[in-house]
């Protein structure tokens, strides 16, 4: 019976340790929200007004991101790949289809998205940019 327990309560130990090595995953410092406060000529006032942010949260296989973004319409969904030497690439885009009064800013940023290629990051800020001189600036919704 002694053998039982003790075999019952290694299990439950070795369930409870597993559980939780796979709750406690390591993000990178890209893998999350971030609100986008720098893009064209647009005011910030008017991006925080749309709620303009990206989502990085989903990591994939092969250091892929599936991710989200929102620019006060339509919920935009992508693939992302960024690699240690700066370079990024969004492939896969697009969104849900909902017709909206103002979708400028929707329709700018779904356009210049895909042609960002390479990120850095400053401090709590992550930037896009084109090899144009566009960019796009966001800072970490968790950023106190």
């Amino acid at each position: 019976m002694k053998r039982i327990a003790l075999a019952v309560s290694g299990f439950l130990a070795l369930a409870f340790v597993l559980n939780c090595s796979s709750a406690a995953r390591i993000t990178l410092p890209l893998e999350r929200e971030w609100m986008l406060v720098s893009f064209k000529n647009y005011p910030k006032e008017d991006l925080i007004r749309h709620q303009a942010k990206i989502n990085l949260k989903a990591p994939a296989e092969d250091g892929e991101i599936r991710g989200g973004a929102f620019m006060g319409c339509n919920k935009m969904f992508f693939t992302a790949v960024f690699k240690k030497n700066g370079t990024a690439k969004f492939s896969d885009i697009g969104s849900t289809l909902m017709a909206c009064p103002d979708m400028k800013l929707e329709d700018d940023f779904s356009e210049s998205f895909e042609t960002m290629q390479h990120y850095h990051l400053e401090g709590h800020f992550l930037v896009l940019d084109d090899n144009q001189g566009n960019i796009m600036k966001f800072i970490a919704s968790d950023w106190d």
